[in-house]
Order: C-alpha cells, then sequence, then structure tokens
C-alpha cells in the first residue's frame, strides 16, 4: 500500500502535495503558520514566494480570507503575526460545500433525506 500512496503523490497534487512540492518545500520552505483546518502555510526564505499544503483535499475555498490576502501578497504580515481585525458580527469562515452531500439542499428539493419536506412537489405528467 506503501509503494501505491507514494506512487499517487509522486503525480498527482489534488489530494495533498506531491512529491516536487514536498521536495522544492524541504530545500527552499520556510514555515510561516498554520490555520484552524490543518493547512500549513509556506514562503521561501527571501519571502517572495508564498504556498499551502493542503490537509487533505487540495480546495482552495478552505483557506481563510486572512491567509487568502498573505498567500496573494495583499499584505505582508501572515495573519500569525498581524490577524485582520474582526466585527462582531462576522461569522467564522466556511468552506464552499457546493457539489458535496453537506451542500444546502431547499425544502422540496429531491436531494433532501426526508421526505415529509417533499409533499408540497406534484409530479407532471403529459396527458
Amino acid at each position: 500500500m506503501g509503494i501505491v500512496n507514494n506512487l499517487l503523490r509522486a503525480v498527482t497534487w489534488w489530494n495533498g502535495q506531491s512529491l516536487g512540492t514536498q521536495l522544492f518545500t524541504w530545500r527552499k520552505g520556510e514555515k510561516v503558520g498554520e490555520d484552524n483546518q490543518g493547512n500549513i502555510f509556506y514562503q521561501t526564505k527571501d519571502g517572495v514566494k508564498r504556498w499551502v499544503i493542503y490537509n487533505g483535499e487540495s480546495e482552495a475555498s478552505r483557506i481563510d480570507p486572512s491567509w487568502h490576502g498573505w498567500l496573494h501578497h495583499t499584505w505582508a504580515e501572515p495573519p500569525t503575526t498581524a490577524p485582520l481585525p474582526r466585527k462582531a458580527w462576522e461569522k467564522p469562515h466556511l468552506e464552499n460545500l457546493t457539489g458535496t452531500p453537506a451542500a444546502y439542499a431547499p425544502a422540496g428539493s429531491i436531494r433532501r433525506p426526508d421526505p415529509v419536506s417533499r409533499k408540497d412537489y406534484e409530479a407532471w405528467t403529459p396527458e
């Protein structure tokens, strides 16, 4: 099983880091911080390049806006040293759940598990 995992890691990027990314991180990377989902953020020693190693699936919406701004050079300091001010009305960041089983399904949707909420639906039949 270890050989298969290493082979997959060498040729894929969507589920964790590839072998090339791991080598680049080991040689030139400097750990900057980690978010609440376990994603780890790095930069080169000169601070020019910045990247993230995802904890699991590589999905950009899993990154908090404060880390997103740092990754894209919107601000120089990472959220670990200069956290963004939060308003009392702001909700915590959530990843985009579209296309997953946890996605929102309104009342009457055929994706709802409870048939009680689908009683208002009447199928069309041709005459």
